[in-house]
Order: C-alpha cells, then structure tokens, then sequence
C-alpha cells in the first residue's frame, strides 16, 4: 500500500493503519530504534509507542513524506526512552555522537518556534550541498546514530577516515551555519 492510502486510512480513524505502516515500516522504525537503544525489548515498545504516536498525530498533521515522519517519530521517542531509562549509565557512543553535534548547535539555538524553523532550513541546506557519500555518513552517525564502526563497515571505509570525514563535515556545518546567521 502506498504512503498517501496509509495516511488516508489514518485520516478515516480506520485500525488498519496501522497494520499497514507495520507492514510497510515496520523494520526501518525497528532499526532506528534499535540502532538508539541496542535492546530488542526496548526496540520493540519503542516502535508500538511510534504506532500510536502517528495515530494521534494523524489528523491533524498531514505528513508529506510518510517514511521520514514516522523516522522522527521514532527516533525522538528512542531518545526519549534513552534518557529516561540510562540516566545514570549512559551509553559513551550515542553520547558522543550527541555531544560532537551539539558543539555544532548552540543549547540557546533551540526552544524559539522560528529559530527552529530557521536551523531545520539550514540544516536542510547543508546536507543538500554535501555530496552524497558525506552526507550518508553524517546522517548515519547524527540521525540514525551508528557507531564508527558500523559506518564504516556498511561503507567499506576504515574508521579513521569515517572520523576524518566527520570531522571536517562538522566543521563545514559550523561554517555553513555562521554564513547563514545562526548563532552557534
């Protein structure tokens, strides 16, 4: 079933949308979770809590890309269930890749309704002006949070050339982001 019959099905309040998004879905929203939180129970609730999620979100939100809405949702409820439940014993992976992107964005940065619409723009152009493969990696480590190591075995690069491209992405982001006027 395509995304627009999905989100037609949602806008009925019919319950088979989210057999559907299960069927269509399912897996990827497993795999952001669980990339996020390394359990398969924790993966598993995150993703039913995804479902009823997008069940209340639709209506009155009308998504344009299917796929990504439910990849936030996802991603924002994993972190969520991350920082409730490892408080106090933290994962040093996801930490540092969180850490490493917030030296890019400043904490005043969010919170303001139009400054957030202004850093998701920016943020949008930038990855649109990074080549491809850089942009893969950037994604795979700050969205879907991966380790080093899994990117660089998915691409078939080594580690220290997955960091060294990191490395000069962030800093290229930082630069993009004073050119566009976003206080870092």
């Amino acid at each position: 079933m395509d995304d627009r019959a999905i989100i037609e099905l949602y806008n009925k309040r019919d319950e088979n949308a989210i057999g559907e998004t299960q069927n269509k879905y399912g897996r990827y929203c497993y795999s952001i979770a669980y990339n996020i939180l390394r359990s398969n129970e924790d993966s598993e609730e995150c993703v039913n809590d995804t479902y009823l999620k997008v069940w209340n979100a639709i209506p009155p939100k009308m998504p344009q890309i299917f796929s990504a809405f439910i990849g936030k949702i996802t991603r924002n409820t994993a972190l969520d269930r991350y920082e409730k439940e490892r408080a106090q014993k933290r994962d040093a992976g996801i930490e540092l890749a969180l850490d490493e992107l917030s030296e890019c964005i400043s904490s005043e940065m969010t919170g303001e309704a139009s400054d957030d619409f202004a850093l998701k723009n920016a943020i949008n152009g930038f990855l649109a002006s990074l080549p491809k493969r850089t942009r893969i990696i950037f994604m795979r480590r700050y969205f879907y949070l991966l380790s080093i190591k899994e990117i660089s075995d998915g691409l078939s690069m080594s580690e220290s050339n997955v960091k060294v491209t990191l490395m000069r992405t962030r800093e290229k982001f930082r630069e993009y982001l004073e050119n566009e006027g976003i206080v870092i």
